[in-house]
C-alpha cells in the first residue's frame, strides 16, 4: 500500500516500537512519569520555552492553549484556513466561548499584519476584546519566514496581543529554513508540536511556553479530558521521534519536489510544492476515475479538483515512482 493522504498515516517503527516497550512509567497525573518529564524536558530545552506538556492530541493541544490565552468573549485573529479555525470542530468557540476572527492568508500561509490590524476590536462593550494572534507553520505546507515572524512578534508586543503557532509541522519548517526549533520559538509565546505526522509517533502532541502558562494549562488539559496515567510508551516514542526523525524530514522534501518534477511532466497541473506536500489540479471529469484507478493499484490518494499528496517516512522513492507509472497509464488510456 502506498498511502499519501497524509504524513498522519505513518506507523512507528520497530526501533520505536522497541524503546515503547522498554519504557519507563508512572502515573503522569502525580507527575511521577519519567519518560514523560524527560519529553517535556527535552521539547522545552529545543524550543528554548521554560516547560512544555505532553497531551494525547494536536487538537486537544492547540484548543488548551487558545484557553490559556483568552477568556470567555475574548477573540483570536485566525487564518480562514487554519487547522485551530477550520478542522477542529469550533471547540475553542464551543467549549471555550472564545470568538474567532479568521483573516485570509497570503498565498505564502502568513496572515497580512496590515489584515490582523484591521481586525483588531477596539476596546468598546460592543466588541469581543482580541486577545492572541494564532499563526500555522507550516501551512499548507509553506514555511512562515523567520523575518516575517519576527515582525509578527513586534507587532503582537506593540499592540498587547499574545502570539501562538499552531506548529504541527514546525520542524519541516525547522529543516527547511536550516534552523533551529529555538530560533522559530523565539517569536511566540506558545507553540504546539505536533510528534505523529512526519516525525512518526503513534499519538502525541506538546505545546510549550513559559512556567505559569504551562501549569495553566495543565489544569485545562485535565478538565478536557487529557489527564494521562503510565503515558511514557507514548512519550518514549516522542523522545525517540525528536532524536531520529527530524532531520531525515529533508527526504520528505526532497522526495515531494521530485514528485512534483515528475507529475508536471506528464501534463498534470501542479499548483504548488512545498516541504513534503505537492498540490494538484485534476479535471473534475477524472477526479473519480483517478480515484477508482489508484484505489485498485492500492495506492491511497484523495483525490478532488485540488488534490494534496504528501510525502513521509513511510513513502519510499521506489514507492513514488510506481505512482508516477501508474498516473500516466492512467493518463495513457
Amino acid at each position: 500500500m502506498i498511502d499519501l493522504r497524509s504524513d498522519t498515516v505513518t506507523r512507528p517503527s520497530a526501533a520505536m516500537l522497541e524503546v515503547m516497550m522498554a519504557a519507563e512509567t508512572g502515573d503522569d497525573v502525580y507527575r511521577d512519569d519519567p519518560t514523560v518529564n524527560a519529553l517535556e524536558a527535552e521539547a522545552a530545552r529545543l524550543s528554548g520555552k521554560a516547560a512544555a506538556l505532553f497531551f494525547p492530541t494536536g487538537t486537544q493541544a492547540n484548543l488548551v492553549a487558545l484557553l490559556c490565552h483568552c477568556q470567555r468573549g475574548d477573540e483570536y485573529i485566525v487564518g480562514q484556513q487554519a487547522h485551530n479555525y477550520k478542522y477542529e470542530a469550533g471547540g475553542a468557540a464551543v467549549l471555550g466561548s472564545i470568538q474567532p476572527q479568521p483573516v485570509l492568508q497570503a498565498a505564502d500561509g502568513s496572515l497580512p499584519l496590515a489584515d490582523v490590524a484591521a481586525a483588531i476590536k477596539p476596546d468598546d462593550i460592543h466588541f469581543a476584546r482580541t486577545r492572541l494572534l494564532s499563526l500555522e507553520n507550516t501551512h499548507h505546507g509553506h514555511v512562515l519566514p523567520l523575518p516575517y515572524l519576527a515582525q509578527a512578534w513586534h507587532f503582537t508586543r506593540e499592540r498587547q496581543l499574545a502570539l501562538h503557532i499552531d506548529g504541527a509541522r514546525i520542524f519541516n519548517a525547522v529543516v527547511a529554513l536550516e534552523t533551529t526549533l529555538a530560533d522559530i520559538a523565539r517569536y511566540c509565546d506558545s507553540l504546539t508540536i505536533c510528534l505523529s505526522k512526519g516525525l512518526g509517533t503513534p499519538v502525541g502532541s506538546l505545546l510549550c511556553g513559559e512556567v505559569a502558562y504551562i501549569e495553566q494549562a495543565r489544569r485545562w488539559r485535565k478538565m478536557t479530558g487529557g489527564g494521562m496515567r503510565q503515558a511514557g510508551i507514548l512519550a518514549a516514542a516522542g523522545l525517540y521521534a525528536l532524536q531520529h526523525n527530524v532531520a531525515r524530514l529533508k527526504a520528505d522534501h526532497d522526495n515531494a519536489a521530485w514528485l512534483a518534477t515528475q507529475l508536471s511532466a506528464l501534463g498534470v497541473d501542479v499548483v504548488s510544492q512545498q516541504t513534503n506536500m505537492v498540490f494538484v489540479k485534476v479535471p473534475a471529469a477524472q477526479v473519480a476515475a483517478l480515484q477508482s484507478w489508484m484505489q485498485a493499484r492500492e495506492v491511497q490518494i484523495s483525490v478532488g479538483p485540488q488534490t494534496r499528496l504528501v510525502t513521509h517516512l513511510d513513502v519510499s522513492r521506489q514507492d513514488l515512482e510506481q505512482l508516477v507509472a501508474y498516473w500516466r497509464a492512467f493518463l495513457q488510456q
